[in-house]
C-alpha cells in the first residue's frame, strides 16, 4: 500500500504460533490466515513498485545546488573550483568547502551543470571546464567553450556552459567542477531578477547530482 507521501509501506512479517505436538486444524488455519494476509500485502507492494509509474515510489539519492554570486579568475594559469552557496535539494549529497559535491553512497553518479559565463573583452575568449574527484583531475573530462567578443562597451557576450558526466564514486568521495579562462575578462556571472516582463534571477552556476546505479 502507498501512503499519502508516496512511500511504500513495508508489511510487517506475521507472528506465527508454535505448532502443537499433534495436528490441530485451528492452529493450522490461524497460521495460514496470517501468511495469506502477509503475502497479499507483499504482492500489493511489489505490484505498485513494478507496475506502471512505479518509479515514483523510489527514493534514490540526489542533490541540487546553485550559486548567486559572481566568480572571477585572478589569472589564466590557475584552475579554480566552481562554488555553490545555495542547496535546493539534498538527499545523500552535500556541499563541503563551498565546492565539493560529496556523496554518502557508493555508486555511479551523474553530475550535470549549467554555468553562466560572460566575456567583457574585445576578442573571442575560451573557457575550459572539467571535473576533479577527491582533488585529482578526472581523465578526459575537460570541455572547451568559446565566447565571442563583447557586443559593445558595457554589453558583454554571454554563453551557457552545460554538460553531464558519469563518475564512479565511493562513500564520502567528492566531485569538483574546475574552470580556467584564456583572459581574466571572462568570468562566471549571476544576474538579478528582471522586470518588463518580470523574470527570475539568473544563478551563476547550477549543478545536480543523481544516483544512477550501484558499482558492479
Amino acid at each position: 500500500m502507498a501512503s499519502q507521501t508516496q512511500q511504500l509501506e513495508n508489511p510487517a512479517p506475521p507472528t506465527l504460533g508454535y505448532p502443537t505436538e499433534v495436528y490441530e486444524r485451528r492452529h493450522f488455519n490461524e497460521n495460514n490466515g496470517s501468511l495469506t494476509i502477509y503475502f497479499k500485502k507483499l504482492a500489493a507492494v511489489l505490484g505498485s513498485l513494478f507496475g506502471p509509474r512505479g518509479g515514483r515510489f523510489m527514493n534514490n539519492p540526489y542533490g541540487a545546488f546553485q550559486d548567486s554570486t559572481d566568480q572571477v579568475a585572478a589569472n589564466t594559469t590557475t584552475a579554480y573550483a566552481v562554488t555553490f552557496n545555495t542547496t535546493d535539494f539534498s538527499n545523500g549529497v552535500t556541499i563541503a568547502s563551498g565546492s565539493r559535491l560529496t556523496v554518502a553512497d557508493a555508486g555511479i553518479w551523474n553530475c550535470q551543470f549549467s554555468i553562466q559565463i560572460k566575456n567583457t573583452t574585445n576578442d573571442g575568449q575560451d573557457a575550459e571546464i572539467w571535473f576533479r574527484k577527491n582533488g585529482t583531475n578526472i581523465d578526459n573530462s575537460n570541455s572547451r567553450f568559446h565566447l565571442p567578443p563583447r557586443k559593445s562597451s558595457g554589453d558583454p557576450s554571454h554563453l551557457i556552459a552545460a554538460m553531464n558526466f558519469f563518475a564512479s564514486m565511493n562513500s564520502t568521495d567528492y566531485l569538483e567542477i574546475m574552470w580556467r579562462v584564456s583572459d581574466v575578462g571572462v568570468s562566471i556571472e549571476h544576474y538579478a531578477a528582471g522586470t518588463s516582463p518580470t523574470r527570475p534571477a539568473t544563478p551563476s552556476a547550477i549543478v545536480t547530482m543523481s544516483f544512477v546505479s550501484n558499482i558492479t
